[in-house]
């Protein structure tokens, strides 16, 4: 009994393809066009070999990977700068947070939690660069008010002002990558024209395979080094203008707090490779134009990993509970680009089902008896 069975799809069109005893040929039921047993296979076989040759370069890279980027740069000393600094921590989430010795912190912006316990500054990697905040708490507020406007099933709690004034600066902790990508990718694509010859429109359809090589350079590409910071809000509210990134400074922290990283750079590389990779991959593809379908055949990229830095980013934060869930406000703080989950009141929501069912059910019954009499 055979262990696996091998289903042949025609080159043309990708029907399938079954042999003819008859002309001792594969044909296909959909294009009409016929092979030699010989050719199929051959071609096959070159597919698989190129399967081989691409999982054998995957599994080498996977192999050298987290041994090329440069972590070399990440600097661990504070120096005298930790004699200004202290650290909350967080016995809800976790968290653990930066802030100068005069910003009082009274709870947590990732859980909301009301009690965070102070402790002195230890074992924490000092920042290579920071983007300063550039919108004030008021430009934050006057945004969330805007989110809240017109949401009227919203819970009252969350559009009360003592609420709204909860929100907090937060300088969230970024791994920033620097490196090259560079590959090649195959595509087949169409081209088809329709014309008339006599009594019958025919519809006339050219093959092509199209090769795109390339490399791009990279300075700097995010990925968030918080795990209680989620990975969607933060791509929400990119990118960042890194025209203002500056050397780190603690004089940009008064008034805020910074995350301590808790997803280490090690950890992220692999986002990273996945960012540039799909970059590549996106760009290549973005250069077959002309024709009315692409499919990719195969794809290769490598990288050239580079300098690894730590970097913090700005970000005004409001998290809620609301009946056992978690509602996160977040804005950019530097662009204003915003995300937040918004939960809704059943109450209201119930409360004015009943206040317009009732005068339709009224009105109904005035309606079936003016009828019926």
């Amino acid at each position: 009994m055979p262990s696996q069975v091998t289903n042949y799809q025609c080159p043309s069109c990708t029907g399938p393809l079954h042999f003819v005893g008859s002309t001792g040929k594969l044909e296909c039921d959909y294009c009409g066009s016929s092979y030699d047993v010989a050719e199929i296979e051959a071609l096959y076989a070159s597919k698989e070999e190129q399967a081989v040759q691409a999982q054998r370069e995957a599994e080498a890279k996977e192999e050298q990977a987290g041994s090329d980027w440069d972590f070399s740069g990440l600097n661990s000393d504070w120096g005298a700068d930790a004699e200004k600094m202290k650290s909350y921590t967080c016995p809800s989430c976790g968290a653990q947070l930066i802030c100068d010795v005069s910003t009082a912190a009274t709870s947590c912006p990732y859980c909301g939690n009301p009690t965070i316990v102070p402790g002195q500054l230890s074992g924490a990697l000092k920042p290579d660069f920071v983007i300063p905040f550039k919108l004030s708490k008021e430009d934050a507020v006057a945004a969330l008010k805007r989110h809240y406007k017109g949401k009227f099933f919203l819970p009252k709690y969350f559009v009360s002002e003592n609420h709204v004034q909860q929100i907090q600066g937060v300088y969230v902790p970024f791994w920033l990558f620097d490196g090259q990508a560079q590959g090649e990718a195959r595509y087949e694509t169409t081209r088809s024209r329709i014309y008339r010859t006599g009594d019958y429109e025919v519809t006339e359809t050219d093959h092509f395979s199209v090769l795109r090589a390339g490399w791009l350079s990279f300075e700097k590409v995010p990925v968030d080094a918080s795990s209680k910071m989620p990975d969607d809000h933060m791509d929400s509210i990119e990118p960042y203008d890194y025209s203002e990134l500056k050397p780190f400074s603690t004089a940009y922290l008064p008034g805020f707090l910074a995350d301590k990283f808790d997803v280490t750079a090690e950890q992220s590389r692999g986002r990273a490779d996945t960012r540039c990779e799909s970059t590549l991959r996106f760009a290549l593809r973005n250069t077959v134009i002309g024709y009315e379908s692409c499919l990719t055949l195969g794809e290769r990229t490598e990288l050239n990993r580079g300098k690894v830095h730590y970097a913090l980013m700005p970000v005004w934060m409001l998290n809620t509970k609301w009946q056992g869930k978690d509602f996160l406000f977040a804005m950019n703080g530097q662009t204003g680009k915003l995300v937040g989950d918004l939960p809704m009141s059943w109450g209201k929501f119930w409360a004015t089902f009943a206040a317009i069912a009732a005068p339709l059910s009224v009105l109904s019954t005035v309606l079936a008896l003016t009828f019926l009499g």
